[in-house]
């Protein structure tokens, strides 16, 4: 009696941290889902692949990140790697290009909305 009092404790147990430890289905994002970009957490963004400043400047912008900051974004695709990071490819919502020449971003999605430098509508 103890030990099936003992294994039906453990299948608890284990089952609890199985549950806690996937993600829930409303917490991934979609196509179509609408997000906002914030400030860095650095003093460049390290979730979202924009490029250096350096670079900006040799394709004629200004060396910094507030022509992005509080842009709408939209999830354009939803990418999963092998060891289970999320990727998402991102499209200003106005349809302008970042920075006067980037159609599209990645990011990824889960670090950046750990981060602060995306955050849902």
């Amino acid at each position: 009696m103890k030990k099936v009092f003992l294994f039906i404790t453990l299948v608890f147990i284990a089952n609890g941290y199985a549950t806690n430890s996937q993600q829930s289905v409303d917490d991934l994002p979609k196509i179509g889902d609408v997000l906002i970009i914030k400030e860095p957490s650095k003093q460049s963004y390290s979730h979202i692949d924009f490029p250096k400043l350096n670079f900006i400047v040799k394709r004629g912008g200004v060396a910094n990140y507030d022509s992005v900051l509080g842009e709408h974004v939209v999830v354009k695709d939803v990418s999963t790697k092998n060891d289970g990071t999320i990727y998402v490819k991102l499209e200003a919502k106005s349809g302008k290009k970042f920075f006067g020449f980037l159609k599209q971003v990645n990011a990824n999605y889960e670090q950046a909305i750990k981060s602060g430098e995306l955050s849902t509508l």
